[in-house]
């Protein structure tokens, strides 16, 4: 029987050796935050008021080039590498800072820009995007595909500088607020599959374009839908080439499923967290609640080793490949866990909703998002077909 006591943290955790330098930039992060990180939670991104809220959020970082660490200065960045950013998503969960609105620019759009971006696209949106002027949705699923991007009908036609954009995305994260969209387009009608699909930029006030915002469990429009009716959009917002789209779209993917979306910084802090939730009930909780809490302790702080090896490996000049989708289903699977475990330990009470009661409002609305982890940045089915395919080379059914 495994007893779960607060110095188990000590004795298990493997620690990563940071130097002077390192050290001292996790300093200058846990002082500027300790300063500028609102006292009071701000409102959900999901409705307007509390979208606004951290647009604003997000200029405050601007200005202390927290935007996104890694970019170059002259777009709002530090030019650190991954290891740093790393550290920073440990003191920006570490100080409860707000969830980053932008996310799906900052950490999806902004580096698929500097890796096939051109330097006049990477001035235009990389600095409005850290300034919190534009904030991006994504434009991938459609009513026919879903995790199979591959089956995308939404068309791109080219007319000489300009695309005619038509048709349908859906399940589109932040557009119901949101300024642009990046998403994959078919721009060769007579195309199939992956062939003949455009990385292209869309503005959401373009005429032509329709937001009918879709709501979450919790009633919040954390999706919408997007129409193109004959939508004319700028040739110049076109990333790559004409029929790369695919080739782009499975970097940003990388980056979604395996590096930068999901932090190990943020599944640590939910692991804190319950084990904080459990020390506070285990006098009324029965053993078995200890082994799960620490099993889930314990994945994600290997989870933390295995982003700080990933992150080790693309400085030295490798790419994120298939195994991003190991990453995906780890991380997915191990939110969802956490939770239901907070929800067994809450119990009935969980059900009040209130604020005050060992912090239950929060640990339900995750419970309730940590049912769409195995879903968004491609569903776990398709990923555990990537991983037998492509990593353990077992044959399509």
């Amino acid at each position: 029987m495994l007893l779960l006591k607060k110095e188990t943290q000590n004795l298990i955790k493997m620690k990563i050796e940071f130097t002077e330098s390192q050290n001292q930039f996790r300093s200058e992060i846990r002082d500027w935050f300790s300063k500028n990180v609102p006292s009071k939670p701000l409102a959900s991104f999901d409705t307007k008021e509390g979208f606004e809220e951290h647009r604003e959020w997000e200029k405050t970082l601007n200005q202390g080039n927290w935007s996104m660490v890694t970019w170059p200065t002259e777009y709002g960045g530090r030019a650190l590498n991954l290891i740093e950013w790393l550290i920073f998503e440990e003191e920006y969960y570490r100080a409860n800072a707000p969830a980053r609105v932008n996310q799906n620019g900052v950490f999806l759009l902004g580096p698929t820009l500097m890796e096939y971006g051109t330097d006049d696209q990477k001035s235009k949106f990389l600095s409005a995007m850290a300034e919190g002027d534009h904030i991006w949705s994504q434009g991938w699923s459609e009513p026919n595909a879903g995790s199979d991007m591959a089956a995308i009908r939404a068309t791109a036609v080219r007319n000489n500088d300009t695309f005619i954009i038509n048709g349908q995305k859906t399940w589109s994260s932040r557009a119901a607020f949101a300024d642009w969209t990046f998403g994959l387009f078919r721009s060769d009608p007579e195309s199939e599959r992956h062939r003949g699909l455009s990385f292209i930029l869309v503005p959401l006030d373009q005429k032509g374009v329709t937001v009918r915002p879709i709501p979450q469990l919790d009633g919040e429009p954390g999706f919408a839908e997007i129409y193109f009716d004959n939508v004319e959009v700028d040739a110049s917002c076109m990333i790559g080439d004409e029929g790369q789209g695919w080739e782009i779209a499975m970097a940003t993917a990388g980056f979604e499923r395996g590096l930068m979306l999901r932090s190990p910084a943020r599944f640590q802090e939910t692991a804190s967290r319950l084990l904080k939730l459990y020390f506070d009930n285990q006098d009324v909780l029965s053993p078995s609640i200890a082994s799960r809490v620490t099993h889930c302790w314990m994945q994600a702080e290997a989870y933390a080793l295995n982003i700080y090896q990933c992150a080790s490996k693309v400085m030295a000049g490798d790419k994120i490949g298939s195994e991003s989708s190991l990453s995906k289903v780890y991380w997915s699977n191990l939110d969802h866990e956490m939770h239901q475990i907070a929800m067994d330990i809450l119990g009935i009470s969980s059900e009040l909703k209130n604020e005050y009661l060992n912090n239950a409002a929060s640990w339900i609305k995750g419970y309730m998002f940590s049912y769409s982890g195995p879903i968004y940045a491609g569903t776990n089915e398709i990923q555990k077909n990537i991983i037998s395919e492509r990593l353990l080379g077992m044959p399509r059914k």
